[in-house]
Parts: C-alpha cells; sequence; structure tokens
C-alpha cells in the first residue's frame, strides 16, 4: 500500500476550499445580475404595457381633419405636457422612458420653453 503524505493531502483540501470560494463568489455575482436582470425586464414590460394602454386610448379617439389642423402646434406641446403628467420623459435624453426619480429638469425645461 503507498504512503499518503498529510501535507500533500492538506494542500489539496485547502486548494479545492479555495476553488469552492471563487466558485460560490462567481455563484453570487451571477445571481446578483440575474436579480438585477429580472427586476428591469418587469420594469421594461410595464412600461410597455402602459406604451401600448396609451396608444389603444389614443386610437380610440379618432381626429378629425378640421381638428388636426386646427390644433397646430400648441396640440404637440399639450401631448407632450400630457405624457409628462403620465409619467414619461419627454426629453431628448429619455424620450418615453418612464420617470422614476420624480421630475426631470430636462423635460421641465422642454415644457416651459413655449
Amino acid at each position: 500500500m503507498e504512503r499518503v503524505d498529510k501535507k500533500e493531502i492538506i494542500t489539496r483540501v485547502d486548494a479545492i476550499e479555495q476553488q469552492i470560494h471563487l466558485l460560490t463568489e462567481h455563484l453570487s455575482v451571477l445571481k446578483d445580475q440575474l436579480a438585477y436582470m429580472m427586476e428591469e425586464n418587469q420594469h421594461l414590460y410595464l412600461e410597455n404595457h402602459h406604451l401600448r394602454e396609451k396608444v389603444e386610448r389614443d386610437e380610440q379617439q379618432p381626429v378629425t381633419e378640421a381638428e388636426e389642423a386646427e390644433a397646430g402646434v400648441g396640440a404637440g406641446y399639450d401631448n407632450l405636457g400630457r405624457l409628462y403628467q403620465e409619467g414619461f420623459h419627454i426629453c431628448n435624453l429619455h424620450y418615453g422612458q418612464v420617470r422614476k426619480d420624480g421630475d426631470c429638469l430636462f423635460c421641465l425645461s422642454m415644457l416651459t420653453k413655449h
């Protein structure tokens, strides 16, 4: 029977322990990334749902050509204001995204320009 070197066994066990520790750290990072992606996916799902509802509402309210011509540019700003009040960005940086942190200075500056 072969003689077992105790020092070699301890060294091998330590190496395996380090590998397990490293794998645990990698698994933890992957778990955090997965949680973030799931949260982002839910956010995008809700944003998409709200936008689809808005499109459906807008499609149910047809505008005649006369109303469209009469409304002109002012209606565009009214629509932007309404979108902003519904919780969406109207600025060129984040247009169409849901506002998460209250008012956006860029959006507000667009609304107050005209």
